[in-house]
């Protein structure tokens, strides 16, 4: 038993205690799951880039299910219904906020967050993230390599 407090002392604790900043986007496209198929690897790959920017935000468990819809609807949408059936049925059960990975539901948030709305204020955090990302792709995209 005490092995376990000192667990959570040492690593459970000092992201609630002291976290609660946005910490910079993550993506590993389906994370656990192919990007696609053999003959299209990366098929459905977008679909997975946007779930990972609403769960990195993450939400309350409303925005949550929207976020797994999306993803579900999306995949269907390249042609792969029952693909998008597993992935649904996947997300659903791993990407809960209360397991410590990578790919949790608001894995951007400090652990042990949970549901909970995104303030005015966190949401501007957001915002300026994605904001940052798009100018850092835009200048990296713009650099003519060839000469």
């Amino acid at each position: 038993m005490r092995k376990i407090i000192v667990f959570m002392a040492l690593f459970l604790l000092p992201s609630i205690a002291f976290g609660g900043e946005l910490k910079p986007l993550t993506i590993d496209g389906c994370s656990v799951f192919p990007d696609g198929t053999l003959e299209h690897r990366s098929l459905w790959a977008n679909c997975c880039i946007k779930h990972d920017i609403a769960y990195w935000q993450g939400g309350t468990c409303d925005d949550r299910r929207e976020a797994d819809e999306a993803l579900k609807q999306c995949v269907s949408k390249v042609g792969e219904p029952e693909i998008a059936k597993i992935m649904l049925a996947g997300v659903r059960v791993g990407g809960t906020p209360y397991l410590p990975t990578s790919y949790r539901w608001g894995y951007g948030w400090p652990y042990l967050r949970g549901y909970k709305k995104i303030t005015e204020e966190e949401k501007l955090e957001v915002k300026n993230e994605l904001v940052s990302l798009k100018l850092l792709l835009k200048s990296i995209l713009d650099v003519n390599i060839l000469n």
